[in-house]
């Protein structure tokens, strides 16, 4: 299974969120996270789209 690193900080916001929300682990928390933000991507999309939704959400500069 492949593993990511986030920072310190952002695991431990992470954590709390997923105890208080009722999920059983960090990881089910942010695979949920990750659907669900997949999902509002429509696969008929272009890349330019993609790219503007990601810039907008600060995930690319």
């Amino acid at each position: 299974m492949p593993k990511i690193k986030i920072e310190n900080d952002m695991y431990d916001k992470v954590k709390k969120f997923a105890e208080v929300a009722g999920y059983a682990s960090v990881e089910e928390f942010i695979n949920h996270v990750l659907e669900k933000e997949l999902s509002s991507v429509d696969e008929s999309d272009s890349e330019d789209e993609i790219k503007k939704r990601l810039q907008g959400l600060g995930y690319l500069s």
